[in-house]
């Protein structure tokens, strides 16, 4: 039987979306690049059979899908397995399954509890138990330009210093020719390898361009996220702000907190706290 866990603000870790990642793709010897990654239910499948061996039929996950009715399906064996290990916890599947990222965050963040508290410390291949199945969309990305590189990199998607050593690797050979040909032979090859370079700097910049902008994406859905939900708290508080008693208390005292405001920040004249704004997210 399965040690049930209830997430709440006091219970879970404030872990971000890259130690999440992080902890998945350790634990799974998978290449998970995204947080929507996980909509497809299947690491969660893996997880319960690392957590309790025997519970799950791996054969009937399907780990490499992009089929939302495949996704329901691999939610469908997660959800016999907690059942059949008594886990109280209701899986939303019609929302995991749409690929949003507040949504798989959260119920990443509860099973993140769920796996410290039911974990004994046992080994676990899950390439193995998966049958050496490569799992997450990084698996394809590195593929062309990780080939040239020796094995001792992680498997994150840092594929810049690969195309900038292979091109460092071919300027030598169009040197040799400089001692035995005209000079203008020597300038055009010396002018091949200069353009060269000039490309690996190039793909280098747009890598790191790529992943400034994958990396914005990311923070501002997690704002956006986290500004729902104390958009949602503070609603709540301003519609039981006429409550008495210690309820009352309570509800003054997280608003307090709510519109609070940072060290140097002036607060405009007439007003006793920043404006609430009129849109909710």
């Amino acid at each position: 039987m399965a040690v049930n866990v209830y997430a709440t603000s006091g219970t879970t870790d404030n872990l971000s979306r890259h130690d999440m990642l992080n902890w998945v793709n350790d634990c799974l010897q998978t290449r998970f690049a995204k947080i929507e990654e996980m909509c497809t239910g299947a690491a969660y499948c893996q997880f319960m059979d690392m957590l309790f061996p025997g519970c799950i039929s791996l054969k009937k996950v399907k780990f490499n899908t992009k089929l939302e009715h495949e996704y329901i399906n691999n939610f469908k064996v997660l959800q016999a397995s907690f059942k059949k290990m008594q886990v109280d916890k209701i899986v939303p599947v019609d929302r995991l399954i749409k690929g949003k990222f507040q949504d798989n965050f959260e119920f990443l963040q509860w099973f993140k509890k769920f796996f410290d508290a039911n974990y004994g410390g046992q080994e676990y291949d899950a390439m193995e138990m998966r049958g050496g199945e490569v799992v997450g969309d990084g698996a394809n990305k590195p593929a062309s330009r990780a080939a040239p590189k020796p094995a001792g990199s992680s498997g994150m998607p840092k594929r810049a210093p690969t195309a900038r050593t292979s091109t460092s690797a071919s300027r030598p050979a169009a040197r040799p020719p400089m001692g035995s040909g005209g000079g203008g032979g020597a300038r055009a090859q010396n002018g091949g390898g200069l353009n060269a370079d000039l490309q690996a700097q190039v793909e280098d910049l747009n890598t790191q361009v790529m992943d400034m902008k994958l990396t914005i994406e990311g923070l501002e859905k997690e704002r956006d996220f986290y500004f729902g939900k104390l958009r949602d708290v503070e609603v709540l508080c301003q519609e039981n702000e006429t409550v008495e008693g210690i309820e009352s208390e309570m509800i003054k005292k997280v608003l307090d907190i709510l519109y609070e405001t940072e060290e140097g920040f002036a607060v405009p004249e007439g007003e006793e706290a920043p404006p609430p704004p009129e849109e909710e997210y």
